[in-house]
């Protein structure tokens, strides 16, 4: 398999849940708002033999009327069109924001990956909308709603044959992870779970989490067994080691 990180970009994000861009160069974080977190905003592709997979779609942010999305992927070589499947966590807004693109001067929206097979947890989707801002950002996804390349998960399974998801919750009640077999490798995303590789080598109970010690536990294991098998990690908010494997 091939992994190509996305990103986005540094940003610092506060108990606004606003993301504000970060210079890591030129910016100090004790310059910024009491609690501050730094962290990187990177989506990830992998091909597979089978498809060109996206993992969350950033934040959605367009640059020269073009989606930032679609340009690191053109960058990475890779047409918008020929993504297959658009493998979604939970729906936070800087995981979903690139879900889909604004079009009609900003009257309407559309998929920004509509060849591609979106799949996304139904009680997340509920709970997004039941929840609402600052975390959620339903416009980004309300289009989803009447969209006919839409799987609706409920609960735990397997896509294909080789990709198996699993509701975690733990950051948010609905949040998945996914394992992706193939080839005799194993890439796993653990999205806002296991979002840094150091976090996955300390022990500690984040505020910020629904379930903080779910979280933790959920981190230890997988960092264990993921270790053990040889794994290859996805960290998506990780601004140093995006791509984390011990072979």
């Amino acid at each position: 398999m091939k992994v190509i990180p996305l990103s986005e970009g540094s940003f610092s994000i506060d108990k606004t849940k606003l993301f504000v861009p970060f210079d890591t160069e030129s910016d100090d974080l004790q310059k910024r708002a009491v609690g501050s977190l730094l962290v990187e905003v990177q989506p990830f592709v992998v091909i597979t033999s089978e498809d060109v997979l996206l993992l969350d779609a950033g934040l959605g942010f367009e640059k020269d009327g073009k989606l930032q999305l679609h340009q690191n992927l053109a960058n990475a070589g890779i047409n918008p069109g020929d993504v297959t499947k658009v493998l979604m966590s939970h729906l936070h807004k800087d995981h979903a924001g690139g879900i889909s693109r604004e079009i009609d001067n900003g009257n309407a929206r559309e998929l920004s990956f509509p060849n591609a097979t979106y799949y996304i947890q139904k009680k997340e989707f509920e709970y997004a909308f039941e929840k609402g801002s600052p975390s959620y950002l339903t416009e980004d996804f309300d289009c989803l709603k009447q969209a006919s390349n839409v799987k609706w998960l409920d609960g735990d399974g397997v896509i294909d044959s080789y990709i198996k998801y699993q509701v975690t919750g733990a950051h948010c009640p609905y949040h998945q992870a996914f394992w992706i077999v193939d080839g005799g490798e194993t890439v796993f995303f653990g999205a806002d779970v296991a979002p840094q590789l150091q976090q996955m080598k300390s022990k500690f109970v984040a505020k910020y989490d629904f379930d903080g010690k779910l979280c933790m536990e959920l981190r230890q294991k997988w960092w264990q067994q993921g270790n053990d098998e040889g794994w290859t990690f996805l960290f998506y908010h990780d601004v140093k080691t995006p791509v984390y494997s011990n072979k």
